[in-house]
C-alpha cells in the first residue's frame, strides 16, 4: 500500500480512539474502506474464450437510458471500441431518455435482426414488457446492463433475459463507512437519493445496512427525481442545513448531484462543518474534489465498465454460462490521489491499466 494511504489510515485510527462507542468499533469502518485505496487489479469474471471466432457475424444494438447523459454516452463509446477490437457490429440507439424512444429502439433492433439487445444503465425493461416478449419470440436476448445491484438479479430476470449487475449495495455502504470515519463516529448526515431506479434501491439498502454498525449515526433522506436536480436540490439542501446546525455530512449517491449541493453548502455558511462524499467518479466532480469542495468520490472506470459489460453479453451470444459478477471494481478518490485523474480530470484516468491486457487475454486477442 502507498505510504500516504498508510499514514492516512494511521492518523484516522488515532484520531478516532477517543470517539463515541459503536456497535462494531471504528476498526470495522476502516477495514471496509482499506481495499479501495489500492489501484484496481484485473480479476477475470469467467474463463477465457475466443471472442473473435464466436462473435463472427453477430451484432448487438444498445439502447442507453439517454444519449444526453455523459456517463452512459462514454460507456457506449467504450463498448463500441471493444466491439471494434473483437470485430463485430455494435450499434447505439440514440435517444433523449423517453420510454417511447426506447420502444422505437427495440423495434429497430428486431427489424435489423440484431443478435442481442443491450439496455444500458437505466433503460428499464419493466416498461418494455411487450417489446421484450417480442424480441424473445424472435430469438433475440434482452440484457439489462449496469442497471441493478447484484442482489437484484432475480427481479430483473422477470423482465429481461439476463443482467450485468454492479455492486451498488457496496457503493452505498462505502459512502457510510467514509462519512463515519471522517466524523469520528458522530455522523449526522443528509443522504441525497433519486428514487425510481433499481440502482437507487440497492444503494439505499447498502446505506441502511451499514448504518446498523454505528450507534451514534443519524441521517435524514432527501429525495430528488433527476428532472428536479437543477431546481430543487440547492434550496432544499440549504434549508436542511440551516434548520439543523448539527448536520456534519452529506452523502450523495450519484455524484452529478453534487454540482447543486456545493452552492447550498456555501449559501448556508456550512463549508467548515459540512463535508461530502459521492459515487461515480464523474470527471467534473473529481474536479470539485481537487478544489476541496467535496472530500471523496468512489470512482468507476467507464472503459473498464464497457469491456466488462460487453464480455458478459458476448458470453451469452456464445452460449457460455452467464456472468453473475462482472468484477467491475471501485476505487476511492480523495485529496491524496485526485490529481491522478488528470488536471482537469479525464474519463477513466487514474485507475491503472490492468484491465486492458486482462480483457485482451480473456478474449484471446493476443
Amino acid at each position: 500500500m502507498k505510504t500516504w494511504v498508510l499514514k492516512a489510515l494511521a492518523v484516522a485510527v488515532a484520531a478516532l480512539i477517543a470517539g463515541p462507542a459503536h456497535a462494531d468499533g471504528m476498526d470495522y469502518f476502516e477495514a471496509q474502506l482499506k481495499p479501495y485505496f489500492e489501484k484496481p487489479s484485473f480479476v477475470a469474471p469467467a474463463p477465457a474464450f475466443d471472442a473473435k471466432a464466436c462473435m463472427a457475424g453477430k451484432s448487438i444494438l444498445s439502447i442507453p437510458v439517454s444519449s444526453a447523459n455523459p456517463f452512459t454516452a462514454n460507456i457506449e463509446k467504450a463498448m463500441a471500441a471493444a466491439a471494434g477490437r473483437v470485430g463485430f457490429k455494435y450499434t447505439v440507439w440514440e435517444n433523449q431518455g423517453q420510454s417511447s424512444q426506447w420502444v422505437q429502439g427495440m423495434n429497430a433492433a428486431m427489424n435489423e435482426k440484431a443478435s442481442l439487445i443491450d439496455l444500458l444503465a437505466g433503460t428499464d425493461p419493466r416498461v418494455l414488457v411487450p417489446q421484450v416478449r417480442a424480441a424473445r419470440a424472435a430469438g433475440i436476448p434482452v440484457v439489462a446492463s449496469h442497471y441493478n445491484g447484484k442482489e437484484q438479479s432475480d427481479i430483473v430476470h422477470k423482465y429481461a433475459d439476463a443482467d450485468v449487475p454492479i455492486d451498488y449495495f457496496k457503493a452505498g455502504a462505502l459512502l457510510v463507512d467514509w462519512a463515519v470515519v471522517h466524523t469520528k463516529g458522530d455522523m449526522n448526515a443528509l443522504v441525497l437519493i433519486s428514487s425510481g431506479a433499481l440502482s437507487t434501491d440497492s444503494m439505499v439498502a447498502g446505506i441502511d445496512a451499514e448504518l446498523k454498525h454505528c450507534d451514534h449515526c443519524k441521517t435524514k433522506v432527501l429525495n430528488f427525481p433527476v428532472v428536479d436536480w437543477g431546481t430543487r436540490i440547492t434550496p432544499n439542501v440549504q434549508s436542511a442545513l440551516l434548520s439543523d446546525p448539527t448536520v456534519n455530512y452529506i452523502i450523495v449517491i450519484y455524484d452529478s448531484m453534487s454540482q447543486f449541493v456545493v452552492p447550498a453548502v456555501i449559501a448556508a455558511n456550512a463549508t467548515e462543518r459540512v463535508k461530502m462524499d459521492a459515487f461515480n467518479g464523474t470527471p467534473f466532480v473529481l474536479g470539485l474534489l481537487q478544489d476541496g469542495k467535496i472530500q471523496m468520490d468512489i470512482g468507476e472506470n467507464l472503459d473498464w465498465i464497457g469491456d466488462a459489460l460487453l464480455d458478459a453479453e458476448m458470453r451469452i451470444l456464445c452460449k457460455l454460462p452467464q456472468v453473475r459478477d462482472p468484477k467491475i471494481p471501485f476505487y476511492i478518490f480523495d485529496s491524496h490521489n485526485a490529481e491522478d485523474a488528470g488536471k482537469p480530470p479525464q474519463l477513466s484516468k487514474g485507475y491503472g491499466a490492468a484491465y486492458v491486457e486482462g480483457y485482451e487475454k480473456l478474449w484471446k486477442l493476443k
